[in-house]
Parts: structure tokens; C-alpha cells; sequence
């Protein structure tokens, strides 16, 4: 990788292609559940997303053995996709970008208050 792709994003981007390339190989219903399952870990991608690079590659792995061992989607995901995102990113309650978007205007609003209140 070097630093113009970094810079740009362009590895993520081939990455991502490389991805959904591999996902438009999965069964119908496998494909609706990686869309599911991308849609609902985007939020807690940090700026760039590169940390869900390896989840990404992680949860698309797992539904191409499962496709190939001939389980249901229900069967490897359970009901709760949007739950099962979020097992993947670090457990139920995981902080994502709203959460780190409140803390930093919380701090923000208290230095503000603490200046003023002197």
C-alpha cells in the first residue's frame, strides 16, 4: 500500500470492490444478509472505515462457508441481524460515532461552563 492510496482511500476501495465481488457469489439470501450485515456495522466504522475492514472480511468469510455447507442465513445469523452486527463490532452498547461525537461536545460544553462559572 502506498501513501497516495492511504491518503485517498483507494485501498478501501479496492478492498470493499473486492468484497462485494465476492459477496455477488453468495445465494440470494446470503446477499441480503451481507447487505444487512455492512449496513448495520457502518456506524461503528471509525473516520475511514478501516477498522471494519477486518470484520467485514471476517462476517463475509463466514457466510461464504456457511452458503457452501448448505445452512440457512436464519440458521447462521439468528433473527437479530442488526444485533449480530453489532456482536461483531464489539458487543451490544458498543460506542459508535454518535457516541464519540456526544462525548467530545460533553467535554466541550463543560470546559465552556467551567470557564464562565470562574
Amino acid at each position: 500500500m502506498n501513501f497516495w492510496d492511504t491518503i485517498t482511500g483507494n485501498d478501501l476501495t479496492r478492498e470493499y470492490k473486492g468484497f462485494e465481488a465476492r459477496a455477488a457469489e453468495l445465494p440470494d439470501d446470503y446477499r441480503a444478509a451481507w447487505r444487512d450485515i455492512s449496513t448495520h456495522l457502518m456506524p461503528y466504522g471509525d473516520f475511514t472505515g478501516r477498522n471494519l475492514m477486518p470484520i467485514l472480511d471476517g462476517a463475509l468469510g463466514l457466510l461464504e462457508e456457511s452458503a457452501a455447507d448448505g445452512l440457512s442465513v436464519d440458521d447462521v445469523l439468528g433473527a437479530d441481524v442488526a444485533g449480530f452486527a453489532a456482536a461483531l463490532a464489539g458487543g451490544e452498547g458498543a460506542p459508535d460515532f454518535r457516541d464519540k461525537w456526544r462525548r467530545q461536545l460533553n467535554r466541550s460544553v463543560a470546559r465552556r461552563l467551567a470557564k464562565t462559572g470562574e
